[in-house]
């Protein structure tokens, strides 16, 4: 896995949970920084949706819907937890231009 590959894992919380995709921003020894990617956008709060980064490439990373990077919340993960989890694409150069432009 790659720095901007984003790959599919199942993310737990309290009684739930569910398959989402997630962009690996960083690796660091056995610790894998990721945010998620989400289509849920227009029912959140300004504060939120501006913290959103909008995937343009999104069929082109192989996403089915137009999607966001949720850049309020880093996760780290160790390494092993992404092993055998599907990887659907890469962001695009443009769109990897643009969210280093967004983050700074």
């Amino acid at each position: 896995m790659n720095i901007f590959d984003i790959f599919i894992a199942y993310v737990s919380w309290g009684d739930g949970g569910k398959k989402r995709p997630m962009l690996i921003l960083e690796k660091q020894g056995n610790v894998v920084f990721v945010f998620n990617v989400t289509t849920q956008y227009e029912n959140k709060s300004e504060a939120v949706r501006a913290k959103y980064f909008k995937i343009n490439d999104w069929r082109q990373v192989g996403l089915a819907r137009q999607s966001y990077v949720d850049t309020n919340t880093i996760r780290d993960l160790p390494t092993e937890a992404l092993e055998g989890k599907p990887i659907i694409g890469a962001l695009s150069e443009s769109d990897v231009k643009r969210l280093l432009d967004f983050l700074s």
